[in-house]
């Protein structure tokens, strides 16, 4: 009797759970909210998505004021605790960028066609304008080679910097302000997701392009040519280098490239070794201090080696006066300032939020964006152009220890020192170590395992990186970069107007459904059709929705009258469980393809529409035409055990 007791048992429980009716849950409307209420919810997530409101609630005013105050001044938040450790360790890596940034600060503004006092002038201001109001601990504010290479580059479409210096100058200011209004326009108006248009894939191929552009532009210093062509592609570059091979200079040559390689040597060593940062971050300096040295010494400035000459000494001059809003040159000026902002902003938030991550903390966008341009308005009327956060001295900052945005300031003194006492000592600086400079910093924006990478995991996104790599070095920066933004459009364009549906099976032994062709595993249900949607609804891709969902019930239905395993189809069920938004073109879809069923002899099922979708088809369903109680379903199990049972139903009693 034993043997048979377990037999028994699983007997009476099989016929419990057949004699069990299945329970099916309603569909539960979205609890009603006004029309305001929506919009205020709506404004709040697109803007607002950080809530940065949230702290004030249920403070009293005096904590108010103090915590609006710590909001727009960061450094009031850390200021209070600031101690000597904390500053030991912030002179250290303020000492160290600034040795890195004067070089580079010269060399840059050398690269946009500017004086490259200028350069230094932009090394000093801006930094503590952002240790003021910026967010993040780790970046080293000042001028950058991409930047500098499009300011230059657009600028001289229209003017020279060689026959109109001061219109130039003049220009390059307002195009820093500008930049600066965009930037904390973006800020101020919470638009920050503008920015993010600039896919990883379309900088990575940009970066890489502008510094093969930027490299090939050094070839002029490197080799001592005097007359050189303005224009940025590979083409007209080479070209101009290889038509004036007369005006090579072996000196030159031999001066730098010794100092590449002891650039490229020092950055490998560097690489290699973190641990020696130093070395990197001091050999911009030590490769002027020799240079200059040697040039003096040997009087090399006569055989050939052209040097930076006399720079003025002082700080920042005032250039409000200089800011120029009327004439020809506006278009260009504001062309300029608005690509050169989101750039620059793109770049520095970017960098921001790298070294945030690596220290676990956070950087909030919206006050970097405003951070960055008030310092480049104040810059343009200080005599500054455009700057930002820029990668290498930043990896120098937070290698050397920087605790806080006081490393910005011991640069920026260290900077303001250099401008008043030592401007004489760079009189004899070769020009050619400069460009030696600009190849080493910009070499690293060359990212070939992370392009390797995208080729991997997206070939789409590895040809919007080739075009924008292509398009730098062949067209221009500028239409280098808006054709792959117009590509990484073009490709969420794409998703939207085409949005995935996928046919849906089960999982014997389960009531999980899945994509049919995704788990080989997963089985039709007899008479049954079922489909998910995987985006929102709207007026760009409800007639694709229509036609593609047509053609699933063709494709299904004429494979059900080649196999007579299968039961006729009766039901079409649509699980919209990843549709989180439809318009009115979307609720007509829905209408649309309820009667074509029942023309067909079909019924049309829905699965477990969501908030917005669920309200918006209830005011639509006037008439009952779009989701009657019976076809409304909180899950495609419980839909398929409904369905199943009323089709077999039928069959008994047509039997």
């Amino acid at each position: 009797m034993e043997p048979t007791q377990p037999k028994l048992n699983n007997l009476s429980s099989a016929c419990l759970e057949i004699s069990m009716p299945m329970e099916y849950h309603k569909v539960v409307r979205p609890p009603p909210r006004s029309t305001l209420e929506k919009l205020k919810n709506r404004f709040k997530e697109t803007f607002f998505p950080d809530d940065p409101l949230r702290q004030f609630k249920g403070q009293s005013l005096k904590r108010k004021w103090i915590l609006g105050a710590q909001y727009l001044f960061p450094v009031l938040q850390w200021g209070p605790n600031y101690s000597l450790n904390l500053f030991k360790s912030d002179i250290v890596s303020g000492l160290t960028i600034a040795s890195l940034a004067i070089p580079q600060g010269i060399s840059y503004a050398k690269l946009a066609s500017l004086p490259p006092i200028i350069g230094l002038y932009s090394s000093f201001v801006p930094p503590l304008v952002y240790s003021l109001l910026g967010s993040s601990r780790d970046l080293a504010v000042g001028p950058v080679s991409i930047a500098s290479l499009l300011l230059g580059s657009m600028l001289r479409q229209e003017v020279s910097p060689t026959k109109e210096p001061l219109l130039y100058v003049q220009l390059a200011f307002t195009s820093t302000l500008f930049a600066g209004l965009v930037q904390a326009s973006l800020g101020i108006l919470r638009l920050g997701f503008i920015i993010d248009f600039l896919s990883k894939a379309t900088l990575i191929g940009f970066m890489a392009g502008a510094a093969i552009i930027v490299s090939l532009q050094q070839l002029k210093s490197l080799l001592g040519i005097i007359h050189f062509t303005k224009q940025t592609g590979v083409v007209p570059v080479l070209s101009s280098i290889f038509h004036t091979t007369n005006e090579w200079s072996w000196q030159t040559i031999v001066m730098g490239f010794c100092f590449l390689l002891l650039l490229l040597g020092a950055r490998h060593v560097s690489l290699k070794k973190p641990k020696l940062f130093w070395v990197s971050a001091g050999a911009p300096l030590a490769s002027v201090i020799l240079s200059t040295l040697l040039v003096f010494a040997f009087k090399a400035q006569n055989h050939g080696i052209s040097i930076i000459g006399k720079l003025q000494e002082g700080l920042n001059p005032p250039s409000w006066n200089m800011l120029t809003f009327h004439g020809s040159h506006l278009g260009l000026v504001m062309k300029t300032g608005l690509i050169t902002g989101i750039i620059s902003l793109t770049e520095g938030i970017a960098v921001g939020r790298t070294f945030a991550a690596l220290r676990n903390y956070q950087v909030d966008g919206n006050k970097e964006m405003i951070a960055m341009g008030l310092m480049n308005m104040v810059g343009s009327c200080t005599s500054c152009y455009i700057t930002t956060g820029a990668f290498s001295r930043s990896a120098v900052n937070y290698n050397a220890g920087a605790k806080t945005a006081v490393s910005n300031i011991v640069m920026a003194v260290t900077v303001m020192v250099t401008l008043l006492f030592l401007m004489p000592l760079f009189h004899y600086t070769p020009n050619v170590v400069l460009g030696a400079i600009i190849i080493t910093a910009v070499i690293g924006l060359i990212d070939i395992p992370a392009a390797f990478l995208i080729w991997k995991i997206d070939k789409f996104d590895f040809l919007v990186l080739i075009c924008a790599f292509l398009g730098v070095i062949f067209i221009s920066v500028q239409e280098g970069l808006s054709i792959a933004v117009g590509m990484s459009v073009f490709k969420v364009l794409l998703q939207i107007t085409r949005p995935r549906t996928v046919m849906l099976g089960n999982i014997p032994g389960t009531d999980i459904y899945r994509n049919l062709h995704h788990y080989k595993e997963a089985r039709r249900v007899p008479g049954l059709l079922i489909l998910s949607i995987e985006a929102p609804i709207n007026f760009a891709n409800s007639t694709y929705l229509n036609e593609r969902i047509s053609r699933w019930i063709e494709e299904y239905e004429a494979e059900d009258q080649g196999d007579e395993k299968h039961s006729d189809l009766q039901f079409v069920i649509l699980d919209l469980t990843a549709v989180s938004a439809i318009d009115t073109s979307g609720v007509s879809l829905i209408k649309d393809l309820k009667k074509a069923m029942m023309k067909r002899g079909l019924e049309l099922v829905l699965v477990n529409p969501v908030g917005e979708v669920m309200e918006k088809l209830q005011r639509g369903n006037q008439a009952q035409d779009i989701m009657p109680e019976d076809y409304l379903y909180l899950t495609v199990g419980e839909a398929v055990a409904s369905l199943s049972s009323m089709i077999k139903g039928k069959a008994l009693i047509h039997v």
